[in-house]
């Protein structure tokens, strides 16, 4: 089909994008190189707005948070995640999580119906010469792509930010010392009687015990064969009235070693 506008990466930004602009009657082609025989390092599928990271959408508090607040007004304006997450809500006290997979069930099947969007699974190599375009491919986006958006911006206006989560098995907590809460007692109607977490206490020797099991234990191992920046810090000199700027960079070789460089 004929296309209005192109949008290139389905995860969240560039499914909302593509459900906003066909609900007033734009003709969509949202690109997604999974399902093409393409896989990123962090996803399991290909589905659209599938989460790698966090299952959360944080607080949905929108009388008391700003985060809330941001959910409400995205529901205002008929949010596409707002209202797949509802669909795909699971207990999270004051906070909005979901089930990953209903989640992105979800948004596939609303975008898919949509007869103002085309899903098309393809890789794209280059920023487009000409046309509308919304590029929403985030830090996973393909290594040919990638150098097309620096090549077009420049590295410095590029950046990611991300934490790791450790995971706990469930049937590795004491539940005779733990107990289940939710937090500040806040409740939603997708609560659980209890609550929501689990809250394990600790004293400071129990706590530096976990901590270096963590460290200890069981890792993702960075990629080799490339250098992996993990984060810049910027730092601003106004020492005379001006402002200088300069980039440490923190990264990895290719053994997995941690270098700095500025």
């Amino acid at each position: 089909m004929a296309y209005d506008v192109h949008i290139i990466g389905g995860g969240l930004a560039g499914s909302e994008a593509a459900w906003q602009l066909a609900q007033r009657g734009v003709q969509v082609r949202l690109s997604e190189m999974r399902g093409s025989g393409e896989m990123t390092p962090a996803h399991q599928t290909d589905g659209l707005a599938e989460l790698v990271c966090s299952n959360s959408f944080r607080s949905d508090d929108d009388e008391n948070n700003a985060v809330g607040l941001l959910h409400h007004e995205m529901r205002q304006m008929d949010s596409l995640v707002m209202r797949a997450g509802e669909v795909a809500r699971v207990p999270a006290g004051s906070a909005m999580a979901v089930d990953r997979d209903v989640f992105s069930a979800e948004v596939e099947k609303a975008l898919s119906d949509h007869p103002n969007v085309e899903i098309v699974r393809e890789r794209i190599d280059q920023l487009p010469g000409a046309g509308l375009t919304i590029i929403a491919t985030g830090p996973l986006t393909a290594q040919s792509l990638a150098q097309s958006i620096v090549a077009a911006t420049g590295e410095e206006r590029l950046a990611f930010f991300d934490a790791i989560a450790p995971i706990v098995h469930r049937d590795s907590i004491d539940m005779d010392v733990a107990w289940i809460q939710s937090r500040w007692n806040k409740r939603t109607e997708a609560s659980n009687a209890e609550g929501d977490y689990i809250n394990c206490p600790m004293t400071k020797e129990q706590y530096l015990t976990f901590h270096q099991a963590l460290i200890d234990g069981e890792k993702t191992e960075f990629r080799v064969g490339t250098r992996h920046t993990l984060f810049r810090r910027l730092h601003a000199d106004r020492s005379d009235g001006r402002t200088r700027r300069r980039y440490t960079s923190i990264w990895t070789d290719e053994a997995g070693r941690l270098g700095q460089s500025q």
